[in-house]
């Protein structure tokens, strides 16, 4: 079997590196917009091509004659990559374009859960110009929005009211930037509480659970500062995590459930790959933020780094709408993954900086990210450079491991040391 890993990034070596440690005999290849280091080690051949290029993906997937193909970011996802290759034949870990919506159009995802009656959405309004929005702001109240723009940018879309804009009036000028831009927006009613992130496989039928991840996007201690792509995140030995009780997780696989319903009834069509739910356990229950049609980064290092069976059998299962949950298992440890990312990260990064990982002790459990391998000298680009992770019995062993490991990489990088220890302190939410 010869298995595409559509990326460059450190979920793709991640994703690239439990293929290759499957026993399904394959051989792997990768299209991604940079040569990741680690990739490169693991694959028969690799195109440094741009992953939304549908054309030169496709062409690469023939020459090499794919059948497996497992797309990592979202942005080939909205182009109709999945379409492409499965109109030629190829199975493909990755909705198709109209499927995708679910992530890359929040006014659809919020409509569709409206439409059907979904649990868990806040109180908001799609906005396609500015009437209407001073009166909607208003009546959410000082500092209870978010401004949402439609479409994917990147994570730069989203203004949060207390954190980046002060009052009403900044954030009418952001839509007004927005409407001049030709985007349109979603204002919605801002949600307080712990966030948390639960991805699924689904076939078309079934959604079959991964254990629970938390993410932190600040940059630094203490979860404050600018949002970045994830600084770290951790997971739990039980699956589940600290905060969250029976209700809530229910809660939540009920909103998944109904969603997925909905979704096939809309679009007429399954849903087969990976459906991530980002969810915030508020004092009136669970609610959905928002969904991704693909793993997230870095919640796919915690998970792939306890998965326990065939993966790529699994991808195949899953892809041909047969994937019987048996078949996911999940070692009962906990995981912590910590990122280091160049010094300024995420507003103004220095750029092409020399880093080293000779002290790393296991670097089996390493990840690059935006580092490119210039003739052996690893070169971090400006964006998250290496993710290590850390697995033991318990969030905090796991995380004495992972900052050991992250204090040996060697560069103009700094980390955040409290990821997995701001665990213990969150309560449950009565």
């Amino acid at each position: 079997m010869n298995i595409l890993i559509v990326g460059s990034g450190a979920r793709e070596h991640i994703l690239a590196k439990t293929c290759f440690e499957s026993p399904t005999p394959h051989r792997l290849f990768c299209c991604g917009n940079s040569m990741n280091p680690g990739i490169k080690k693991l694959v028969a051949d690799y195109a440094v091509v741009e992953p939304s290029d549908l054309d030169q993906v496709l062409e690469r997937a023939l020459l090499w004659r794919i059948d497996l193909a497992v797309i990592g970011p979202e942005a080939p996802l909205e182009k109709g990559l999945a379409d492409r290759l499965e109109q030629h034949g190829i199975l493909t870990v990755g909705p198709k374009q109209k499927l995708a919506r679910l992530e890359t159009s929040k006014a659809f995802t919020r409509d569709l859960f409206k439409r059907y009656q979904i649990p868990g959405s806040p109180k908001y309004q799609y906005f396609k110009s500015l009437a209407g929005v001073q009166k909607f702001l208003e009546e959410l109240g000082e500092g209870n929005y978010v401004v949402k723009a439609d479409g994917l940018m990147g994570g730069k879309g989203v203004k949060v009211a207390g954190d980046h804009l002060q009052n009403i009036d900044e954030a009418f000028l952001f839509c007004e930037q927005l409407v001049q831009s030709g985007r349109t927006f979603v204002i919605e009613e801002k949600l307080v509480g712990p966030e948390f992130s639960w991805l699924h496989f689904c076939d078309g039928e079934r959604l079959i659970p991964m254990p629970m991840v938390q993410d932190h996007k600040r940059a630094f201690v203490g979860d404050t500062g600018p949002n970045t792509g994830g600084m770290g995140s951790y997971s739990d030995a039980n699956h589940s995590l600290p905060f969250l009780t029976p209700t809530d997780l229910e809660a939540a696989r009920v909103i998944n459930q109904q969603a997925i319903q909905a979704l096939q009834q809309e679009c007429g069509e399954s849903y087969r790959g990976i459906l991530y739910g980002s969810f915030i356990a508020t004092q009136n229950g669970i609610y959905l933020i928002e969904y991704n049609t693909r793993f997230g980064d870095p919640e796919v290092l915690n998970l792939l780094s306890i998965f326990d069976g065939d993966f790529v059998q699994v991808c195949v299962d899953m892809a041909r709408g047969s994937l019987e949950p048996e078949s996911v298992r999940f070692k009962s440890l906990a995981t912590v993954c910590k990122y280091a990312v160049p010094i300024g990260y995420p507003d103004a990064p220095v750029t092409n900086q020399p880093l080293s990982i000779e002290k790393v002790q296991h670097p089996d459990q390493l990840y690059f990210g935006a580092v490119n391998d210039l003739d052996g000298l690893l070169v971090a680009t400006g964006s998250r450079a290496v993710a290590v992770v850390g697995i033991g019995a318990s969030i905090v062993e796991a995380e004495k491991r992972a900052e050991e490991e992250i204090c040996r990489v060697e560069g103009e990088l700094f980390h955040r040391e409290d990821i997995g220890r701001l665990a213990s302190s969150l309560s449950k939410l009565g």
